[in-house]
């Protein structure tokens, strides 16, 4: 078996049909490159959703995998063990909040956020038992449990999967307005993606975080703010958020605080918040763990030391302004921040993604639409400009 057809049909007879994958079965990643079964190499330029900030396979980040890998692994959390208070430690003292709650994927730690949210409403803000509201926003995209799917406005995230749970207002994205008039006495969190990733790389008005947080204090509400996708250096800072200078109440955060290695997630915010959690109220038996720990340590380290915050944002701008420099009817708009980029095509985006697999790049459609470029942060000019010499070609053609 060394083809890559012959892997997809053993996998499309076994697997659930719920993804519609580019035809490639990847074998071997180093960096920003990556390898299909057949041996050709690709350029990765969409990181696994922002997952592989770090690349693929980073030295640092194995080198603790397997180092832990060897003592201990899990130990649940009915036992301390020793990587998990320094992971916090780390987390906490970067990001500059108080407390930290580690999960493991996405999902879990917006569930998370909902949930002290909720406890915060009904013993910080005292709400009446059973009606807190948080406010999420048109075209999001927060995970795929029954509650998160629950509360999108894409039709087939909800089809079949009902009922929902109530507590939730949607409210049209990048409105403030919106945001002013649904706010009530019942009115716990406000939930939002500082970017759309998933919606389309959608970036909101200059000042609308900072105007609903605003609103938010003003009201007593949690402005909660869903960074797994935009965080951790992708769009150009450690947070998008800090674009506007907001401080969250709630940061949810995961996906590249693994390095791409293993599901780790977290959200974090300050005692007056996490202090509504005692023993028995939530938990997961894998959140927290050492290897899990050990690698978001690693994971950290390498965001910090290689500065990728701060290459994101330089080498986003540079591949934005040439991408627009592109003159083609195909492309409706480019649009992001740091290295977080879609073009909107005035025609269906998979034919174009197709394309650019056999040109050797990997990317993957957005809302149909959108072409979304998110390659690893270490990656090098030269290489974008490998890439933008491809792109030009399929784009143009």
């Amino acid at each position: 078996m060394k083809t890559n057809k012959a892997y997809i049909k053993l996998t499309e007879k076994f697997s659930a049909d719920n993804y519609l994958p580019l035809p490639v079965v990847l074998t071997r990643g180093k960096g920003v490159w990556v390898w299909d079964v057949e041996g050709k190499k690709y350029l990765d330029m969409l990181s696994a959703y922002s997952a592989l900030n770090q690349g693929h396979c980073h030295p640092r980040i194995v080198k603790a995998l397997n180092n832990q890998a060897k003592k201990i692994t899990l130990t649940s959390r009915a036992f301390h063990n020793e990587q998990m208070g320094l992971f916090l430690k780390k987390l906490c003292t970067l990001t500059g909040y108080e407390k930290a709650l580690p999960m493991n994927s996405g999902a879990e730690a917006v569930e998370t956020a909902i949930k002290v949210a909720r406890k915060w409403g009904y013993y910080k803000k005292r709400v009446k038992k059973n009606h807190a509201e948080i406010i999420v926003c048109e075209n999001n995209f927060h995970g795929r449990t029954t509650t998160i799917v629950g509360f999108s406005s894409e039709s087939q995230y909800k089809n079949g999967f009902g009922p929902f749970a109530p507590g939730f207002k949607m409210i049209p994205y990048n409105s403030p307005q919106a945001l002013k008039r649904t706010i009530n006495e019942n009115t716990v969190g406000f939930l939002v993606e500082p970017i759309q990733g998933e919606g389309g790389v959608i970036i909101p008005d200059k000042g609308y975080l900072k105007e609903c947080y605003n609103i938010c204090k003003k009201n007593k509400v949690l402005f909660i703010a869903d960074e797994i996708q935009t965080g951790l250096g992708r769009a150009g800072r450690l947070f998008a958020c800090e674009y506007e200078n907001v401080r969250p109440d709630i940061t949810i955060i995961g996906k590249a605080l693994s390095g791409g290695f293993y599901p780790v997630s977290a959200i974090l915010c300050d005692d007056h918040v996490m202090d509504v959690l005692h023993p028995g109220d939530h938990g997961s038996t894998f959140g927290g763990n050492p290897l899990a720990s050990t690698i978001g340590i690693a994971a950290l380290e390498v965001i910090v030391k290689e500065k990728l915050a701060q290459r994101a944002y330089e080498l986003g701008n540079w591949f934005m302004k040439e991408l627009r420099k592109i003159k083609s009817p195909s492309i409706k708009d480019v649009r992001g921040k740091g290295l977080l980029i879609g073009v909107e095509l005035t025609k269906k985006a998979r034919k174009y993604c197709e394309q650019l697999m056999k040109q050797g790049i990997l990317v993957k459609e957005t809302h149909e639409m959108v072409v979304r470029f998110a390659p690893p942060l270490v990656i090098q000019k030269r290489e974008l400009k490998w890439a933008l010499t491809r792109i030009k070609k399929v784009i143009s053609s």
